[in-house]
């Protein structure tokens, strides 16, 4: 099975892992780190839906879990 470009892991010690096309990119405490992470992939954030099934894998809950 194939993963989107974008995954945001399961929350660890407070932070989810996000990985952009297998590389890890850094931890997210927040939507706005992986809003940044987004950036630096070269994705505008504000023409993203964080929702968008296709994009971004949210494993073990979506963009509303933090802890």
């Amino acid at each position: 099975m194939e993963h989107p470009p974008v995954v945001v892991h399961p929350v660890e010690n407070g932070a989810r892992r996000v990985t952009v096309q297998g590389e890890v990119v850094g931890q997210a405490y927040g939507l706005a780190d992986v809003e940044e992470f987004l950036r630096r992939a070269g994705l505008d954030p504000d023409d993203v839906a964080l929702d968008d099934p296709a994009l971004i894998e949210w494993q073990e809950g979506g963009p509303d879990v933090w802890s």
